[in-house]
């Protein structure tokens, strides 16, 4: 991770996500086909971009209140952004879908003196929180969508079984303690590689029973540091890719924008420095299977991404 994470790698990395922003570039503005979102992109409003940079920085303060909200409440405000703005920057520029992020944070945190039980089970309880705003959105949103309450659904099928998979996956991570509990510890194999092994399962198995129950007390807490820096680090970073249609001439209606964000953003899991490639087809495909237009959501698609790549890679 160290090693990764030294100028020169970095600085690698910089030049792999420079090169490819020009790759990109050079497609959209000389291939064949593209004139329509080609003069999409030259009438794009500067104030809805400008915008949309904001709700990214927004969106970044956000993980910084939540960052600090789950670690050390106490913890200086100076201290707890450089290593939440450092994460960021990480996921960026690290292809470990998402991984490099909580690994650089675990790495400061130990290097500032906190204990590893400590840290493991805290990262995991930041992880579900993180990733619980993302699927209740989802439940929400899809039942709006079977109450008529957001009209008609461009693509039910779609919508319902995206958000039973999201209700699916909250009860399984609840579950997960439970299960752990009730399984018995297996015997340390010999040898020192079978001793570290068994010493990271088992910090794993640990991190995972006392994490999601951490997470849970939190919200109960109804802390605000969680809460807003929950459900701000997604809506923030969901608003981007609203300001930037915005900013193409189209407004796609909230239901579709969230549900094609949230199922689209599945394919930045993909082992790409920055989803870089995973996010873009992840985003258009969804969103085009709500019948949103092949040519806008492109432009915006990639607007965004620009968008949500550079700030938080620049900040951190």
């Amino acid at each position: 991770m160290l090693d990764q994470l030294s100028p020169r790698h970095l600085r690698r990395r910089l030049l792999q996500l420079a090169g490819a922003a020009v790759v990109i570039t050079t497609v959209v503005l000389a291939a064949p086909g593209l004139g329509e979102v080609r003069v999409r992109l030259a009438h794009a409003s500067l104030d809805w971009l400008a915008l949309a940079v904001g709700l990214e920085l927004m969106s970044v303060l956000s993980y910084v209140l939540i960052f600090r909200a789950v670690f050390c409440p106490r913890m200086r405000w100076r201290v707890s952004s450089q290593i939440a703005m450092s994460e960021l920057a990480a996921n960026s520029l690290l292809p470990v879908s998402g991984a490099g992020g909580l690994a650089l944070g675990a790495w400061a945190l130990r290097r500032g003196g906190m204990d590893v039980e400590q840290i493991g089970r805290k990262t995991v309880a930041l992880y579900f929180l993180t990733s619980l705003a993302n699927v209740s959105i989802l439940i929400v949103v899809a039942s709006l969508y079977a109450v008529g309450a957001l009209g008609e659904d461009p693509n039910p099928a779609l919508t319902f079984v995206f958000g039973g998979l999201a209700v699916a996956s909250v009860l399984a991570v609840l579950a997960i303690p439970v299960v752990l509990r009730g399984l018995p510890q297996r015997a340390s194999p010999r040898g020192a590689a079978g001793g570290r092994i068994a010493r990271a399962v088992g910090l794993v198995r640990r991190s995972l029973v006392d994490g999601v129950p951490d997470a849970v007390l939190l919200l109960r807490r109804r802390s605000p540091g969680v809460l807003i820096g929950s459900f701000g680090t997604t809506a923030f970073d969901l608003a981007v890719l609203g300001a930037a249609f915005r900013a193409i001439g189209v407004s796609p209606p909230v239901g579709v924008l969230a549900l094609g964000y949230l199922i689209g953003m599945l394919g930045g899991n993909l082992p790409v420095p920055g989803g870089i490639g995973g996010v873009d087809v992840g985003l258009i495909g969804a969103l085009t299977l709500f019948h949103e237009p092949l040519a806008a959501t492109t432009v915006a698609v990639l607007t965004y991404h620009a968008i949500s790549l550079w700030v938080p890679a620049v900040v951190g």
